[in-house]
């Protein structure tokens, strides 16, 4: 899922730990994206790694205390003024308490000061150093300052012990750093569910009726809406969600049964929201279930040369479900070239949704596909929002939602 930041840029802050050395991927990233990256190091990150290398990287000088001029921008005043968030990837414990303090005393922290932006602080240090209660108490308070931090994470530390210190992983950083920039007042904060993937229905313990939904398009809503700031819970059928935030809420779920049950929960819960809630079903319900599912593998031997499964029709979860509190936006998969958009159009009357998204399928190989073709879908109107990128689809189709 490729993410745009093309017209933003990034300021990326090294400090002296060993992690240093993935700040290259996180600069890697945001160039990939689009950004324009501009990279400030402390003289102890120096000694983990070289300026040249952030500048083959990034294309632009780096600012560091022997490189800062005041003949051109690449000093600490002026070198934020052109960045739209400053991120500190990897911030050591030292840093994070000189931050909080005010402490201006090398070009990093002075940068820090200067700045007026939306400044994210991915901690890298000693589990003992970060939660030694000085260093927790800076953290408490920057949070308080509007600061964002980065959670760490627990692994094996360089220095031998094991716990929490670790760098954030790199597509993290990326996350919560394109998230303070692309978020929007209009779905930040505002309670949204993503249902995708396609139910799985047990014939016995290993066996299941399932279908072809590989859930990239749900994944890239949900990416989509996360970034702009709203309080994502996914639901998905999938096991795979390394593309995904690891803050997401990602709700695992199999049957049919499971997904209504785990969404009647999810839509109580956002009963108290002060916006109105957003439910995106894309999820591939399974039609019908198995009516006896069997305990344990059923054996081949036993079965003979033909096996007959009783199926039994599954519940209409969107016609089940209160959607009294909700903006909902039905999905519609349809081989049927010459009524399928017409089908589409009877989802909201008959399971009084907002919107359809109508997608017309040749073959099964157009499942997992990266791309896809919709035409959205209202009581008033129908846009065809084109063939294109899920991720790229997943913001025009979530701009146009906001119409609802």
């Amino acid at each position: 899922m490729q993410i745009n930041l093309s017209g933003k840029a990034i300021l990326l802050g090294i400090t002296g730990s060993i992690s240093a050395y993935k700040a290259c991927e996180v600069a890697r990233l945001f160039v990939k994206a689009g950004a324009d990256v501009h990279v400030v190091m402390t003289q102890s990150a120096q000694r983990f790694i070289s300026s040249l290398t952030l500048e083959a990287l990034t294309r632009n000088s780096v600012l560091t205390e022997e490189s800062e001029s005041w003949s051109n921008q690449l000093n600490h005043i002026d070198i934020g003024k052109k960045c739209d968030a400053f991120v500190i990837a990897p911030a050591t414990a030292n840093t994070i308490n000189k931050l909080y303090n005010g402490v201006a005393d090398n070009i990093l922290t002075q940068v820090a000061l200067a700045f007026n932006g939306p400044t994210l602080i991915a901690p890298a240090a000693n589990t003992q150093m970060l939660h030694n209660p000085i260093t927790e108490n800076s953290l408490n308070s920057l949070i308080k300052d509007h600061f964002i931090i980065i959670n760490s994470q627990s692994k094996l530390l360089a220095c031998g012990d094991t716990g929490d210190g670790g760098l954030a992983e790199p597509q993290d950083i990326f996350y919560e750093t394109s998230k303070s920039i692309l978020k929007e007042d209009f779905w930040l904060h505002r309670d949204v569910i993503i249902t995708g993937g396609g139910t799985l229905e047990k014939i016995d313990e290993v066996r299941y009726i399932s279908n072809f939904s590989s859930g990239k398009m749900a994944k890239s809503i949900a990416l989509n809406l996360y970034l702009k700031g709203a309080n994502v819970c996914y639901i998905t059928t999938n096991q795979d969600n390394e593309e995904l935030p690891i803050s997401m809420n990602i709700v695992s779920t199999q049957s049919s049964s499971e997904l209504f049950q785990t969404l009647k929960n999810e839509i109580t819960s956002t009963n108290d929201s002060t916006k109105i809630p957003y439910l995106f079903m894309v999820a591939a319900v399974s039609d019908f279930t198995p009516k006896d599912p069997q305990q344990g593998k059923v054996k081949k031997s036993t079965i003979g040369d033909n096996w007959s499964i009783e199926l039994e029709q599954t519940q209409d979860i969107l016609s089940s479900i209160d959607k009294s509190n909700l903006k909902t936006v039905a999905f519609k998969a349809e081989m049927d070239k010459d009524n399928g958009l017409y089908n589409a159009k009877q989802l909201l009357v008959h399971k009084d949704v907002d919107a359809v998204c109508y997608n017309h399928l040749n073959s099964s190989k157009d499942f997992g596909t990266n791309s896809n073709d919709i035409i959205f879908i209202t009581k008033s109107d129908e846009i065809h929002l084109g063939k294109l990128d899920k991720f790229l689809l997943a913001d025009k189709l979530v701009n146009s939602s906001k119409e609802l």
